[in-house]
């Protein structure tokens, strides 16, 4: 049986991307778009290529950001525009394919193994067709499993495609850093470093019966992962229907610890997800949120709100859940938003008015 071919197509600077686009003198300076420019206490979303010469990294802190490079240029994110970039994106990428899953506003897999053969000559055109109707440019990986490809559209950036195969895997990713494996976060290589684990090709010569022991499952995952033989599939276009949920999620480079950073890395997040109801229409019944450690262990919580499609109940609805289920100060390497219960507009609006005229009727339950 002949191995699939996946693409995993994204840009890094999505936001930062569309600022460019509407203010073309922004590609002349170091620019990075922040949660609440104003407060120093704010994080970094993106930033442009100019700040990332300056060693400016997505998810610090506005204040360490600004120490690295005193005239970076500081913008508030652009409500809505994300999105609708994001829709004319996926779009070009769905005319080539029905296999397109959204894993978040600026990163999609697809599969196209009914090109085998002209992978890499469709991987260039889709690229340059994205440059040519949005202005924004992309990289992207190709590989036979899911992570090779995302490790493929992060080894060149930006504007470029990798092909990983079973014939030069190795001879690309392992010599790479074991903590730019995508599994990896600051403190699993850290500890990864005191069995003298520094590389891809470091943790591919380890055998899985250590990586279980000192691990647990998280070890066979990584030992599984580094061999390429993660096997699950891309969902189809549009399996994760709208109609019943709408989410985004984001793995931030570094860990969310305070308060203001969780706060600024959900706002991005609900940013997207309310203009994603609001074009479609919908209003949310319940608010749920994901959250993901450094050693990729999850939780899921949720509640009933009073339907809306507003970013700042979002928002509050997560922080209640964050502060309810997670301890204070624990890092955070994953945040997803979903809003669920789906309800069309015009009948949010007739349950909003019964539960005012009569207090108590349908109101929002707990976590």
């Amino acid at each position: 049986m002949q191995d699939p071919i996946y693409f995993h197509a994204d840009d890094n600077a999505f936001f930062a991307s569309v600022e460019e686009i509407f203010h073309p003198e922004y590609k002349k300076v170091p620019m990075a778009v922040a949660g609440d420019p104003a407060n120093r206490h704010g994080i970094i979303l993106a930033k442009n290529e100019l700040a990332k010469g300056y060693g400016v990294k997505t998810a610090e802190t506005i204040h360490s950001a600004k120490l690295k490079c005193p005239e970076l240029l500081l913008c508030p994110p652009r409500r809505g525009e994300y999105g609708e970039f994001c829709e004319r994106i996926n779009k070009i990428y769905e005319s080539y394919t029905n296999y397109v899953e959204r894993v978040s506003i600026d990163e999609s897999f697809l599969d196209m193994t009914f090109f085998r053969g002209g992978e890499l000559a469709i991987a260039h055109e889709i690229r340059e067709r994205v440059a040519r109707e949005t202005g924004i440019t992309i990289s992207i990986g190709i590989s036979w499993n899911r992570l090779y490809a995302k490790m493929g559209s992060d080894y060149k950036k930006p504007n470029a495609v990798t092909h990983i195969t079973r014939e030069n895997y190795q001879q690309i990713l392992w010599p790479i850093p074991v903590g730019e494996l995508y599994m990896v976060g600051r403190k699993t290589a850290q500890e990864l470093e005191k069995f003298s684990i520094r590389t891809i090709g470091d943790l591919a010569d380890t055998s899985a019966d250590f990586l279980r022991r000192q691990f647990g499952s998280m070890g066979e995952a990584l030992h599984a992962s580094v061999w390429g033989l993660d096997d699950s599939p891309i969902a189809r276009t549009g399996e994760h229907d709208p109609a019943k949920s709408i989410g985004n999620g984001r793995t931030f480079r570094r860990d969310l610890t305070s308060e203001q950073d969780i706060r600024v890395g959900l706002i991005a997040l609900a940013d997207s997800v309310a203009h994603r109801m609001r074009h479609s229409g919908v209003k949310c019944a319940t608010v749920q949120v994901t959250i993901k450690d450094t050693a990729l262990k999850s939780i899921t919580r949720q509640k009933a709100v009073r339907p809306t499609w507003l970013a700042a109940d979002l928002v509050r609805a997560c922080l209640e859940l964050i502060h309810a289920s997670w301890p204070t100060g624990k890092p955070i390497r994953l945040l997803t938003i979903t809003a669920q219960n789906l309800i069309p507009e015009e009948e949010a609006v007739e349950q909003i008015s019964i539960a005012d005229i009569l207090p108590g009727f349908g109101a929002p339950g707990g976590s």
